[in-house]
């Protein structure tokens, strides 16, 4: 019985996720750089540039694509795709996605000597690198951001500016399955 109910729960799943995939594959371009947009932080420019690519046939190869726009996009727009996300424990100019994911980390209940230390990595990390320090909090909990700064602060221009961007393909990744649940 059980092995029913669950197959039936996938099946609506799926279905669900298809319904979703196949109105973005179908809508007006403006629309699906309207929906997509978002995905990648204050640059809907990677949505225009695969919105002419559609049909998806699944989120895979929607997120391939996207990220795909941004591997070979110049360096100045990755540059600026970074610089696009917030500073960790920034209140200013949070995006509704930004926000939740903030705190679903545990970024929103911090002790005054946590905000304290954000505030000084956050400065060390943009005065080292020109951009903010980019992780999936999604991904991560206050802990983990808290121990990736020193490590990441050891790094190259060149692998900070990889590593920024491999997280943006994540947080990517988890705005495109809320969007598209699987």
């Amino acid at each position: 019985m059980q092995d029913t109910k669950s197959a039936r729960v996938n099946s609506t799943v799926n279905s669900e996720a298809a319904t979703a995939l196949a109105k973005l594959n179908g809508c007006e371009r403006a629309e699906f750089v309207r929906r997509i947009g978002p995905v990648f932080e204050r640059s809907p420019w990677i949505a225009e540039r695969v919105a002419d690519r559609r049909p998806f046939s699944n989120i895979d190869a929607l997120h391939s694509e996207m990220c795909g726009v941004v591997r070979d996009a110049t360096a100045d727009e990755q540059l600026a795709l970074i610089r696009a996300h917030p500073d960790l424990v920034g209140r200013a100019g949070l995006t509704t996605e930004s926000r939740g994911e903030q705190a679903a980390a545990g970024l929103t209940d911090l002790s005054p000597d946590e905000v304290a230390l954000f505030d000084r990595y956050n400065r060390e990390y943009k005065t080292r690198f020109g951009f903010p320090f980019v992780i999936c909090a999604r991904l991560n909990k206050k802990d983990a951001i808290l121990s990736a700064f020193p490590i990441r602060l050891q790094n190259s221009a060149a692998q900070e500016r990889a590593a920024a961007l491999e997280e943006i393909y994540k947080i990517a990744w988890n705005r495109l399955a809320a969007l598209i649940p699987e």
